[in-house]
This record gives structure tokens, C-alpha cells and sequence, in this order.
């Protein structure tokens, strides 16, 4: 997927565990574990707002367009 999710990168930053940021943003763990995991099939503005205030961070420290390579075998 060429989506990356940063929670963990941004997390370990702050020296902040996820329990921590869950409870933080009211959460639960187990949320926070399926978006940090990339298997979020979407995420809520307020969510991201209330994570990027708790981490201090922008959006785009959290969230990451990677593009996907094309195949190798069309030459």
C-alpha cells in the first residue's frame, strides 16, 4: 500500500508509549494498534488533529505517500 502510517516514528520521537497517546486522544489500543499497523482503512480528521496535537507534529509527520514501483516485467 502506498500509504505509511508514521505513529510508531513519531511515538519513539517523543519518547511516548501507545497506551499513553490512546488514552490521550481517547482511543482505545486497539484502534491505535490497527491505524499504526497500516490496517486503517481510513482515519478521521479529528483523530488526526488530536494526534498531531498530543505529539506536536504535522500531518505529514504521520502520514506518508510512498507510490508504488511498477513492474519490473513491462520493459
Amino acid at each position: 500500500m502506498p500509504i505509511i502510517i508514521n505513529v510508531d516514528v513519531m511515538l519513539a520521537k517523543r519518547k511516548m508509549r501507545s497506551n499513553e497517546l490512546a488514552d490521550r486522544i481517547g482511543m482505545t489500543t486497539a484502534n491505535l494498534s490497527i491505524l499504526k499497523t497500516g490496517k486503517a482503512k481510513a482515519i478521521r480528521f479529528s483523530t488526526l488533529e488530536a494526534i498531531c496535537e498530543v505529539l506536536d507534529c504535522q500531518p505529514s509527520d504521520i502520514i506518508e505517500y510512498v507510490p508504488s514501483k511498477p513492474d519490473s516485467d513491462e520493459s
